[in-house]
């Protein structure tokens, strides 16, 4: 049986290019409740120390659209969501959020 951190991982990895989808409803489809969504970065983070190298992490977003930028990864990932046709206003949200939003069922 696959544990919570398991489902975690294969939920990003899921994501396909071009959606996004946010922290709670990866925490909601992995089985936990939406406090849960506080744990998320912590696993793929890890999971990523680990040698899962793959995780979009530009992909998961909070859930009023705005995306997670510093420094460090800032021209990396603006760089992604240009290739991918995910477009942000100045305040860094997704601008057709409601419409690349990923759901899961």
């Amino acid at each position: 049986m696959q544990t919570f951190t398991d489902r975690v991982i294969k939920i990003a990895l899921e994501i396909p290019k071009g959606r996004v989808t946010t922290y709670g409803r990866i925490a909601r489809a992995a089985g936990a409740g939406p406090m849960a969504s506080q744990s998320i970065t912590n696993i793929l983070g890890k999971a990523y120390e680990r040698g899962i190298k793959n995780i979009p992490f530009h992909r998961i977003v909070y859930s009023n659209g705005k995306v997670w930028i510093n420094e460090e990864y800032k021209k990396k990932r603006l760089e992604l969501y240009k290739k991918e046709g995910i477009k942000l206003d100045k305040n860094n949200k997704i601008v057709n959020f409601e419409d690349i939003l990923l759901e899961f069922n």
